[in-house]
């Protein structure tokens, strides 16, 4: 372990922000960092906040962070702001929303950009969050940049997903679409001095009776898995013997960011939720589906580099050209490029 790292375990916070940059751009000292701090990890509650754009995350994320300095945690934030498909760069300005955080030594905001990652998390954030939980934050906010229903990802890396829903954004359909809701541990209906918020907060219980008590599903090596009180098993087994028939039930929070309305009672939810997690078992089990899902994503990326390694420029242009005037089809092209490229 170099002096760097040692640093970012005392807690210095100059040494953290260059080892976020060096881990962000994937260096070979952030690689060699984050090998050596893995072991000081595992012990922070990783909570995301995810939701449609214009629900208030940023705001959101704002007061929960000053009521946990409050309580005396020690709170570090990810902010993901959307790159732009023409340069990459991001505006990276959530920070202007969190301007009530700033000078306070027990909190620490990073902004980053998802440069192009289609579930709204770069590949970087799984790796920022170690390193903020090898530094000794106790709880850790994932803002994701609200791509949507596809903005599923954080439900693999987060402990707790908080989904955002605010009225006025659209017709009640809209609220209870399958996909975003169904990651949610805890939904909160922000912007609750709107008017409308009845008919928000009554299309979102409908959705919850309806899914009620289906169980909470990842898809993994094609495989569905459904986290249950104390075991992970295939979707439609029966459960084991003495679990919770119900399980948890995501509770519904008005909030009204701007003022603080509803982020006491916010925070108790999460409290109840991570009990809940540790009671049940499903923290260990989430914590081992979030580190095989970063482990398949490691290897894509090492077997891609491989394989760049292994067949060059010429060759693979070569195959993309046949590719193109149609004289090889897409798995005909990889099987040529896998076998080391045209001869």
């Amino acid at each position: 372990m170099n002096s760097l790292e040692e640093s970012v375990l005392q807690g210095n916070r100059l040494a953290l922000a260059r080892l976020l940059t060096q881990v962000e751009n994937d260096t070979a000292d952030g690689r060699a960092a984050l090998d050596s701090l893995f072991p000081h990890t595992g012990k922070a509650h990783l909570i995301g906040v995810t939701g449609a754009p214009g629900t208030g995350k940023s705001s959101l994320v704002n007061q929960l962070a000053l009521y946990l300095r409050k309580d005396g945690r020690r709170v570090a934030i990810v902010a993901v702001d959307p790159s732009s498909p023409f340069t990459g760069g991001a505006v990276l300005g959530d920070r202007v929303r969190m301007k009530d955080l700033s000078g306070d030594p027990g909190v620490f905001i990073r902004s980053m950009a998802s440069r192009g990652s289609i579930g709204g998390l770069a590949q970087a954030t799984a790796n920022i969050a170690q390193v903020f939980d090898a530094a000794g934050f106790n709880v850790i906010l994932i803002e994701t940049v609200g791509a949507g229903q596809s903005e599923v990802d954080i439900a693999r890396l987060a402990h707790t997903t908080l989904v955002v829903e605010a009225p006025g954004l659209g017709d009640d359909i809209q609220a209870i679409k399958a996909g975003i809701l169904e990651i949610a541990d805890i939904i909160v209906v922000n912007k609750a001095d709107r008017p409308g918020v009845e008919n928000t907060e009554k299309a979102l219980k409908t959705m919850l009776e309806l899914a009620h008590p289906v169980p909470r599903v990842f898809v993994h090596h094609g495989t569905l898995f459904q986290l249950q009180s104390n075991s992970v098993s295939l979707a439609g087994e029966s459960r084991p013997k003495g679990v919770d028939e119900d399980g948890w039930i995501p509770p519904l929070q008005r909030t009204v960011a701007t003022d603080g309305t509803g982020i006491a009672e916010l925070a108790q939810h999460i409290v109840r939720h991570r009990e809940h997690l540790h009671r049940s078992g499903d923290w260990t089990v989430r914590d081992r589906l979030r580190l095989e899902s970063e482990l398949e994503a490691v290897l894509q990326s090492e077997l891609m580099n491989r394989f760049r390694g292994r067949v060059s420029g010429d060759q693979f242009d070569e195959v993309m050209n046949r590719l193109f005037e149609r004289r090889l089809s897409p798995l005909e092209a990889a099987r040529v490029l896998m076998n080391g490229g045209p001869a």
